[in-house]
C-alpha cells in the first residue's frame, strides 16, 4: 500500500470524483476523525450519501475495504494530528468558562493518577543524577525548556535538548548510566521518538516519560505520567502538564534541603549584584 497518508489520498482524489463522492470526500476532509470512529453505514448517513457511494469512494482511494481505510485513519489519529479533533457535532465555545471547566477536568483527572511518593522518588533521583537531560519536540519543546529553567534553581547540571541547530546524536552519545532523562512525548510525537527512547534504554540511564493520556506504557520507563489534554477547541490543552511540572519542581526544591537553599541564595545574590532583577 502507498505510504501516502489517508487525508492526502482523499484530497488528491477530490477533483475527479462524482458529485456524491465529492460531497463525501469534502466532509471527510473537514472531519477526518469520523472515518476512524464510524462504520461505513454511519458515515454514509452522516454525509447523506448511499452505502454504495462510500464503497466506491473507498475503492477510488486505493483501499480494498472500508475497514482497511478505517485502520489507516485510526493510525493517523493516534499520532495526535489536530485534524482528527474536529467533529461535525462540536459546539462553538460561548465563553472563557468553557475553557476553564476543561482545564479543571484535565487537572483533576491528571493529578488523581499521580502518586506523590513517585514524584518524591523522581525528585530524589533528579538530585542524585550525574546529569539531567530533558527531551522535547514540537509542543513538548517549550515544556522541556520550562522544566529545565525551573530545575536549574537547585540542579546544576541539567539541559533541555535538542537546542536550535543541534542533532539528537550529539547529545545521546553523552548520556551515561548514572544520568536521568525526562522525555516529553505529547501528541504529536515525532517519528524518531521511539528510536530515541530505545537508544536511551541502551544507555541504562533512568527514564521518566511524560505523555498525553493516550500513550501506551513505555517499556523501560521508571516513571510514566499521563496528562489529560482535552480541549473544547482544535488544539491540545497542556494545563495539566504545567501542573505536573510545578508539582515536581517544588518537591525537588524541598528535597534539595540545605544544599538547594544555598544554591538558591547564591543565585539571588548574584542576580542582585548584576542588576538582573
Amino acid at each position: 500500500m502507498s505510504e501516502r497518508s489517508f487525508l492526502s489520498r482523499v484530497r488528491a482524489s477530490l477533483p475527479d470524483l462524482h458529485p456524491a463522492e465529492r460531497k463525501l470526500g469534502e466532509m471527510i476532509c473537514e472531519f477526518p476523525g469520523e472515518v476512524a470512529s464510524y462504520s461505513a453505514s454511519e458515515l454514509a448517513s452522516l454525509a447523506q450519501v448511499s452505502n454504495a457511494t462510500v464503497t466506491r469512494f473507498i475503492h477510488r482511494l486505493g483501499y480494498p475495504s472500508y475497514e482497511e481505510a478505517r485502520r489507516h485513519a485510526r493510525k493517523e489519529r493516534e499520532t495526535g494530528s489536530r485534524q482528527y479533533l474536529a467533529r461535525p457535532d462540536m459546539q462553538s465555545v460561548e465563553s472563557a468558562s468553557d475553557y476553564a471547566e476543561t482545564d479543571a477536568v484535565n487537572l483533576r483527572k491528571t493529578l488523581a493518577t499521580v502518586d506523590l511518593a513517585e514524584i518524591d522518588r523522581l525528585a530524589e533521583a533528579l538530585l542524585g543524577a550525574r546529569k539531567v537531560w530533558i527531551v522535547g519536540f514540537r509542543a513538548s519543546n517549550p515544556l522541556a525548556a520550562y522544566l529545565q529553567w525551573q530545575l536549574i534553581q537547585v540542579i546544576e547540571n541539567v539541559v533541555a535538548i535538542p537546542g536550535s541547530g543541534q542533532t539528537m546524536g550529539e547529545h545521546l552519545v553523552s548520556i551515561a548510566a548514572d544520568d536521568l532523562v525526562i522525555v516529553f512525548g505529547l501528541r504529536r510525537r515525532v517519528v524518531q521518538l521511539n528510536a530515541i527512547l530505545q537508544t536511551i534504554a541502551h544507555t541504562h540511564a533512568r527514564l521518566a516519560y511524560v505523555t498525553d493520556e493516550g500513550a501506551v506504557r513505555q517499556e523501560g520507563a521508571e516513571w510514566h505520567f499521563r496528562c489529560h489534554t482535552a480541549s473544547p477547541g482544535p488544539l491540545f490543552n497542556h494545563v495539566s502538564v504545567m501542573a505536573l511540572i510545578n508539582l515536581l519542581v517544588n518537591r525537588t526544591i524541598e528535597w534539595a534541603a540545605t544544599q538547594g537553599q544555598a544554591r538558591l541564595r547564591g543565585i539571588e545574590s548574584l542576580n542582585d549584584t548584576l542588576g538582573e532583577l
